[in-house]
């Protein structure tokens, strides 16, 4: 009998699904439904409810649950094997929190399949809405939680990241001090992920390490809440916070609700799911320290994998729990395609094929010129006030600055993830602009190692049904080990292989000195 696991990626905009059979090392059914066209009685545009406040964004969490119905139904409609899935993990948008009352518990429990989940849940919430990643309206509350902490350094230190506006911490605290009497009725705070893997086991589900470092509360070394940082966030806040638990860790049996209602097996284990990221990583096959992802879309996200922990001093990037047990790291380049675009807008030049002959035409290390490109406000390096800088480097040279965008991103992410002290063995890169030779041969020049290009779809659906099999097998005393179990499934593209230039490396490294000290001044001057 096939092994089938289901693994589900709760997003901003959708929720998907992704079915593999172990055995035959192959995806057997995707699925995704987009929340605006799917389930438009919740009145939302991507997935946000909208606002008056442009920082406060914030969703509907039945609207989450009304998904997981909708898509059981299709999958069932779909005539999926629901009846030889024999466990089911998942992935939920980082950071989002979803605030329960006493009744949580039993109404999970007793959950009609006669019933939606959306009725089923009918007065469970403390709290209506969930602030989501996108929110950004607790600057006051950061400073606060940063203040109690010590500063920067030490916050990420302990937390993994410096506080964020988008982090869970923050949104408890303005939660408590703008709502207090509902923050005092809340008797469970979950996770996106945490919250749907409650709805699946029939139970308050625990916080996995990787979703639970996203919250500036978890101990990022120890792995439990770290007591300060509760502590500074609200009273009486332990109380509320579920357990902690690896990712992919076994429950229980799915709830009855669901076997009844979509005939999944009766046997079929609910695990702990993670955030997005942390799935993502499995996903794209980073489960080995020196591996590294780039994620080349509307902005650029760095993905390595550490086996020590290592935070950065500067707050700029981000150390989550791994599925794997051991580090994740993320540094978020907002400037990504978006800044990309701008320059070949900016030059009228016709396409991207001859945007890459311009940057050909020019040697590596474009005779010292230097561009910083941070058309909009930057994450990595902070950057509040956009501004475009040129050092050495002529406006209106086009060829030059086709090929100084190229290298200012990618100097950027080798200067900004130093602090990783991890040596790339090789970077898989996927997104949009992974097609894009001359950019991948600029990529493999910086950082000095081969560039391959992977091609994934709904990575982090993906990753959660390996964290599924992880977790079942390691449950049945298996003992897998993960770089064969997600071997079969992230391939890199065949032939797409970029080796660096060992003369342009050179060029690069001593670039890299003067890119780091045209940063430091423009900021300085910013």
């Amino acid at each position: 009998m096939a092994k089938l696991f289901l693994g589900l990626d709760s997003s901003t905009q959708s929720l998907s699904a992704v079915v593999i059979d172990l055995d035959a090392g192959k995806v057997i059914y995707e699925k995704s439904l987009n929340f605006d066209q799917s389930l438009p009685q919740f009145k939302t545009k991507n997935g946000v409810l909208p606002g008056r406040d442009p920082l406060v964004k914030h969703s509907n969490p039945l609207l989450w649950a009304a998904a997981l119905d909708l898509l059981f139904a299709q999958m069932k409609k779909d005539k999926v094997a629901l009846g030889k899935i024999i466990a089911i993990s998942g992935s939920g948008q980082q950071h989002g929190s979803v605030y329960l009352n006493e009744k949580a518990v039993e109404t999970l429990a007793t959950l009609d399949p006669k019933k939606s989940l959306v009725e089923n849940l009918d007065g469970v919430f403390s709290r209506k809405t969930s602030p989501i990643w996108m929110d950004s309206s607790t600057a006051k509350e950061c400073a606060e939680i940063r203040k109690k902490l010590g500063g920067i350094k030490f916050t990420a230190s302990r937390t993994g990241s410096d506080t964020f506006e988008r982090f869970t911490g923050p949104q408890i605290r303005k939660f408590y001090k703008t709502e207090p009497k509902a923050y005092e009725k809340t008797t469970h705070i979950a996770l996106v992920s945490s919250f749907m893997a409650s709805l699946l086991a029939g139970k308050i589900a625990p916080i996995d390490f990787g979703d639970g470092a996203g919250t500036n509360l978890m101990d990022i070394r120890k792995h439990n809440w770290n007591h300060d940082a509760v502590k500074a966030t609200a009273p009486s806040l332990i109380g509320k916070l579920p357990p902690l638990a690896a990712s992919g860790q076994v429950i229980g049996p799915v709830s009855p609700y669901f076997v009844q209602k979509f005939g999944l097996n009766p046997e079929a284990q609910a695990t702990a799911w993670t955030g997005d990221n942390p799935a993502s990583v499995l996903g794209l096959g980073l489960v080995k320290s020196g591996q590294v992802a780039i994620s080349l879309g509307t902005s650029d996200t760095f993905f390595g994998t550490m086996q020590k922990c290592v935070t950065d001093e500067n707050g700029e990037g981000h150390v989550f729990g791994s599925p794997t047990g051991e580090y994740m790291t993320l540094i978020c380049f907002k400037n990504g395609s978006l800044a990309r675009e701008k320059i070949r807008e900016q030059y009228k030049i016709s396409d991207w094929k001859k945007f890459g002959e311009l940057v050909a035409s020019v040697p590596p290390g474009n005779n010292d010129g230097v561009l910083l490109p941070w058309f909009e406000a930057e994450i990595v390096p902070r950057v509040n006030k956009p501004g475009i800088h040129r050092f050495d480097l002529d406006a209106k040279d086009v060829a030059a600055n086709c090929r100084a965008i190229f290298e200012a991103q990618m100097l950027s992410m080798r200067l900004h993830s130093q602090w990783m002290q991890v040596l790339p063995e090789k970077i898989l890169v996927t997104g949009g602009a992974a097609n894009d030779r001359a950019l991948l041969q600029v990529l493999a020049d910086v950082m000095n190692c081969p560039v391959l290009r992977i091609e994934v779809s709904k990575s982090a659906a993906l990753g959660a049904a390996l964290q599924a099999a992880h977790g079942w097998l390691t449950a049945a005393k298996k003992n897998p080990k993960w770089d064969k179990l997600v071997a079969p499934f992230t391939k890199p593209v065949a032939g797409s292989e970029i080796q660096p230039d060992k003369k342009a490396a050179k060029i690069y490294d001593k670039l890299l000195e003067k890119y780091a000290v045209c940063e430091s001044d423009a900021i300085d001057g910013v």
